[in-house]
């Protein structure tokens, strides 16, 4: 295996663990855990994001170290198709709002014991995976029409 194909294989990973992370939670965990009582679910999703933040202070480094390697590999951004300068920005979008959240309404969460700002916290967390799992896929999308 080349070192190129190597990064790739190591970027798209941690790619499908973000995106496929954020799918999961926001189409699948979310609406499940109206089974469960309010203490629980918030039991639940302190467990959860603790987590999920976790791998993703991990696949989100990898992804932009192993992008911009990728990038010089093919001669720079001067050389790169318009896929390629979308997916960048893109990819530091999605970064970006991750630390929003995470150092914003996931702070908030972690630290209140209120369950008014708990839950208030958990729908900005909410609307922002939202925000970030829009961007996911249509980088997706674009990485495809390479």
């Amino acid at each position: 295996m080349t070192i190129y194909a190597g990064l790739k294989a190591l970027h798209l990973l941690c790619a499908v663990l973000w995106v496929g992370g954020m799918f999961f939670a926001y189409v699948v965990l979310r609406p499940s855990l109206a089974a469960i009582e309010a203490p629980q679910r918030m039991l639940l999703h302190t467990q959860v994001f603790k987590k999920f933040f976790l791998v993703i202070w991990h696949a989100m480094p990898v992804i932009l170290i192993t992008g911009f390697a990728m990038l010089g590999f093919i001669g720079g951004m001067a050389n790169a198709p318009w896929q390629i300068h979308a997916m960048m920005g893109l990819g530091l979008l999605m970064a970006a709002v991750f630390l929003a959240i995470f150092f914003g309404p996931y702070r908030q969460f972690r630290r209140t014991t209120d369950r008014n700002r708990m839950a208030s916290s958990l729908n900005n967390i909410r609307k922002l995976i939202g925000v970030n799992l829009i961007l996911g896929l249509i980088t997706v999308i674009v990485a495809g029409l390479l």
